[in-house]
């Protein structure tokens, strides 16, 4: 017997968020579908990036300045400036898209389950998005479906 496949696993019927909805929404669609995440598209249905509850409590979170010393009139940050950039926008975001995770890791159809789940293991994360050959969203495997795949 041949080893599964995404296609083999997936949920096809995946709830998604267009990047222009507000955080509020999202929320309300997590807590609703009681779910952890969704894949965010833009206005023509592409993926573009995973929206999650960590998202949001990134958002909810006290934001702090990065701690810095000044040393012969220069500033020395000592946590990433970058990072602090993109809490502060996560921060202040009111749309999906100002809150997203971009960086999203996916798979093909005919991507095996072993893969999928060291991708998952990899990068810790809970859900890949599965896209068609032609990059079009067409499912999404969480790690529940994983492991309900083991038995």
């Amino acid at each position: 017997m041949s080893e599964p496949v995404a296609r083999d696993i997936m949920v096809k019927k995946v709830i998604t968020i267009n990047k222009n909805e507000s955080v509020k929404k999202l929320s309300d669609i997590l807590i609703k579908n009681k779910i952890s995440g969704v894949p965010v598209i833009d206005d023509d249905g592409k993926l573009i990036g995973i929206a999650t509850e960590g998202d949001l409590i990134v958002k909810d979170a006290d934001l702090h300045f990065p701690s810095y010393f000044k040393l012969l009139d220069s500033i020395i940050y000592l946590e990433s400036l970058d990072k602090f950039k993109t809490n502060l926008k996560k921060y202040l975001g009111t749309k999906v898209e100002d809150i997203m995770t971009t960086k999203v890791k996916t798979v093909r159809d005919d991507t095996p389950v072993s893969e999928v789940a060291n991708i998952m293991i990899k990068y810790n994360i809970n859900r890949v998005p599965v896209l068609d050959s032609k990059g079009g969203l067409i499912g999404i495997i969480t790690r529940a479906d994983i492991v309900k795949s083991m038995t």
